[in-house]
């Protein structure tokens, strides 16, 4: 089964069935999300469009952390926190930019994007108490 990104099977707007006049194309295929979790280090590498790749990351323990003056230090993951994104990934315990973790020193906001961009960044936001 794939992920389909073209617009032939929508409706006109007055609301009339659009009949296609081509079949779907290559360059409309999507893929499922990578959902990243937390665990030892996994990465996937997947070719895209023009012979390019992206690195997914499956699932990973650390995390590039800047607190913000342009230092950066590698902290260990403890737990997923929140994902704003969706309630559903929340609880399943999914990595994606925007996600709040736990780490070693404290509070991270991930600010890279872990299915695409192949690592795992992400800004202090409070430091832990001890």
């Amino acid at each position: 089964m794939s992920v389909y990104h073209g617009d032939l099977h929508k409706r006109k707007r007055t609301g009339g069935k659009r009949h296609p006049y081509r079949s779907k194309r290559k360059f409309e295929m999507g893929r499922l999300p990578t959902n990243t979790l937390l665990g030892e280090r996994v990465i996937k590498k997947v070719r895209v469009r023009g012979g390019n790749y992206k690195i997914r990351i499956v699932s990973d323990r650390w995390v590039n952390v800047s607190d913000g003056k342009g230092e950066v230090v590698r902290a260990e993951i403890l737990r997923v926190e929140d994902n704003p994104a969706s309630i559903h990934l929340k609880r399943q315990g999914i990595i994606t930019k925007g996600s709040i973790v736990v780490t070693n020193i404290g509070r991270v906001r991930i600010t890279s994007r872990p299915g695409q961009n192949g690592v795992l960044n992400g800004i202090l936001l409070e430091p832990s108490k001890s």
